[in-house]
C-alpha cells in the first residue's frame, strides 16, 4: 500500500512539473537555412540575446552543429525562453571548426544572420538581426551569403 501511495505522489509530481514547464512558456524555434553549398560539411548555428551577441562567439545561449545538406538545412532549437534574439550561422565546408577567411578577412565559407542582415565591413549589429520568439512554435529563414 505504501508503494502505491509513493507511486501516485511521484506521478502527481511529474504531471505538476510538466504543467509548470508548459506554463513557463518555453518555445520551439525552427530555423530553415537556405543556399547551402553542395560541398557539405557542418552547419554551425548560434542563438544570442543582445548581451551575448556582443560578448563573443564562444557564449551563445543555444547552438547546434548539424550536417549541411544542400539546398537547405533545418535546425530546431527547443526549450527557448520567449524573448528577442539574433542568429549567426555559417557552413563549415571543410569541418575545421572555424569560419575561414582569406588574407584580407573576406569570408571563404558561406554565412548568414537572422533577418538576412548583411554585413558592412563587419558583422551586423544586434539591432539588424533581432527577432522575437513567442510561446509555442516559431520559425525563421536565413539565406546564406
Amino acid at each position: 500500500m505504501r508503494f502505491i501511495v509513493v507511486a501516485v505522489l511521484a506521478v502527481s509530481l511529474a504531471v505538476s512539473l510538466a504543467g509548470a514547464a508548459s506554463a513557463a512558456g518555453l518555445a520551439t524555434l525552427t530555423i530553415k537555412v537556405m543556399n547551402i553549398d553542395p560541398k557539405g560539411g557542418t552547419l554551425r548555428l548560434s542563438l544570442y540575446d543582445e548581451f551575448t551577441w556582443y560578448k563573443g562567439e564562444d557564449d551563445p545561449l543555444a547552438s547546434a552543429n548539424v550536417p549541411a545538406v544542400a539546398p537547405e538545412t533545418v535546425v530546431t532549437l527547443t526549450d527557448v525562453k520567449p524573448g528577442t534574439y539574433g542568429v549567426k550561422t555559417f557552413q563549415d565546408a571543410n569541418n575545421d571548426d572555424k569560419f575561414d577567411q582569406n588574407f584580407f578577412g573576406l569570408p571563404l565559407e558561406r554565412y548568414g544572420f537572422s533577418r538576412d542582415a548583411r554585413p558592412f565591413l563587419s558583422e551586423p549589429g544586434f539591432g539588424r538581426t533581432k527577432f522575437t520568439v513567442h510561446d509555442g512554435d516559431n520559425a525563421i529563414t536565413i539565406h546564406l551569403q
